[in-house]
């Protein structure tokens, strides 16, 4: 099974593009730039979706519903905004179809032309501000705190599964604030919520740091990202919070009347991840014999396999096993499918990915044990019968931590101090990663260092230290390293 996977070292492009295809993860849809998410691939999405949703109510979040259309004219009330987004709008222009009098098919009718034409969400802020101005009246309203699930539209010319769609999946939160100190604390928060899910569910290590003002979001006066570094040494923006300041707030007319019974425009955020994450989790732990997904996302995470085929004893030990896992929590899958054989079948969940496969036969069911086999580092050890559900349990634990311990190892092997710009170009093409290196604090240096490396500036990290150097490009004078890579 494993010989239909590239390896990483031959094309790791098309390594990545395997594991997504062959792992039953998604696929490429009748429309251009477009994907369909296959039910294993959903399954981690919806994980990854329940996790993060329990997270956000947590702090106090609820979710709700917005348009998926916005009226063009709210696009233009925020002119930042509609800049940064014009170039990836689709636009709905009529509102009926009709038979063609030639008989060439079906046409659009012309006489169905809308009024206005509507913008299929790149992002919901306009429509979102909208509705908040008649929600919002008075300091007794906020803070506003809402989460919306949905897709979104943002038209892509050059387009990879995951990372990059014409329609993906995501989480928009958008919370109005009476004061501007609320709402950066707000902003932070769910900077937090975002890098804790990484680290924790995800097992992939972040940095987190607040983008320049070249790469910061439309809109916004401050862009927080956490930023993950691939197995390739490609850096991937995993997930961004925005403090948007009062900006959509006056465009959008939104006012509250303060406990002084006085009018002011409310302090607003959004913040986002999608379904971009799962690329992230592909390429953060998979190896060339197929996926490798975090136990705490896995959609299954223990497989039991009969050996050589099902019969009564083995039937039996697997109900028992099974009534134990899911008794602790775990989800567990007993595949009785006596039209493969079980190697077909160990190939089969170790290119899909399952943490932990349990191996069972009547010899084994003769000595009180059972084969298990980690797929993290594809061990493989006898365990005695009795006890096994505790033990899988500590076992996918272990999984969890080695999975996040290796990332991290190859991610903080893979940061690198430079002090000039041929330091700092060998670097990304000898070691990739990512480069820590003064900047004069110029969007015209920031571009050109982009033009001549292909690398961007990520962040500044909000654990940078102060330090006096100069800029790697211009010489200037600098008092923090920012972390620049080559990204996807």
């Amino acid at each position: 099974m494993s010989k239909v996977i590239t390896s990483r070292a031959e094309d790791y492009s098309a390594w990545y593009n395997d594991i997504v295809r062959k792992a039953g993860l998604a696929d490429h849809s009748a429309v251009r730039g477009c994907m369909v998410i296959k039910p294993d691939g959903f399954g981690i999405w919806e994980n990854i979706k329940a996790q993060l949703d329990k997270m956000f109510k947590e702090t106090g979040h609820v979710n709700a519903y917005f348009p998926l259309f916005i009226p063009k004219s709210f696009l233009s009330k925020e002119a930042e905004h509609v800049e940064g987004f014009a170039k990836e709008c689709a636009v709905v222009t009529h509102h009926r179809l009709m038979n063609d009098p030639n008989g060439n098919g079906v046409v659009v009718d012309p006489s169905a032309k809308l009024e206005e034409e509507l913008i299929v969400r790149p992002t919901s802020e306009t429509i979102i501000w909208n509705t908040y101005k008649d929600w919002i009246k008075s300091y007794r309203d906020l803070p506003l705190l809402i989460n919306q699930w949905a897709n979104v539209v943002r038209w892509e010319m050059r387009t990879r599964l995951f990372l990059r769609t014409a329609e993906f999946l995501w989480q928009e939160g958008h919370t109005a604030h009476a004061t501007s100190g609320e709402a950066v604390t707000e902003t932070l928060t769910m900077l937090d919520v975002y890098a804790k899910f990484a680290e924790e569910y995800m097992a992939m290590p972040v940095i987190k740091g607040v983008k320049s003002a070249n790469e910061r979001f439309a809109g916004a006066l401050d862009t927080y990202t956490i930023e993950a570094l691939m197995q390739d040494g490609k850096a991937l923006q995993a997930g961004t919070s925005h403090f948007l300041g009062q900006n959509f707030a006056k465009a959008f007319d939104v006012k509250y009347l303060n406990e002084n019974q006085k009018e002011e425009y409310v302090w607003a955020t959004s913040w986002g991840v999608s379904t971009r994450l799962m690329g992230g989790l592909i390429m953060t732990h998979s190896d060339d014999q197929g996926l490798v997904v975090p136990p705490k996302l896995a959609m299954t995470q223990v497989v039991i396999i009969p050996i050589p085929k099902p019969a009564a004893a083995i039937d039996e030990a697997a109900e028992k096993i099974m009534k134990e896992l899911k008794a602790l929590g775990i989800s567990v899958k007993y595949d009785t499918d006596s039209k493969k054989r079980p190697g077909f079948k160990f190939a089969e969940y170790e290119l899909k990915g399952v943490p932990v496969r349990l191996g069972i036969g009547n010899r084994d069911l003769e000595k009180g044990q059972v084969e298990v086999a980690r797929r993290d580092t594809q061990e493989k050890s006898s365990q005695p019968l009795e006890g096994i559900a505790e033990y899988v349990l500590q076992l996918l634990d272990d999984i969890q931590n080695n999975l996040f311990n290796r990332a991290k190892a190859y991610r903080d092997s893979h940061i690198t101090s430079v002090d000039s710009m041929e330091a700092f170009k060998a670097t990304l093409d000898e070691k990739g990663g990512f480069v820590l290196a003064h900047w004069d604090g110029t969007t015209e240096t920031e571009k050109k260092i982009k033009d001549l490396t292909k690398a961007t500036l990520r962040c500044i990290p909000l654990d940078a230290k102060e330090e006096d150097g100069k800029c790697v490009l211009t010489g200037k004078p600098s008092k923090k390293r920012v972390l620049f890579a080559r990204a996807y």
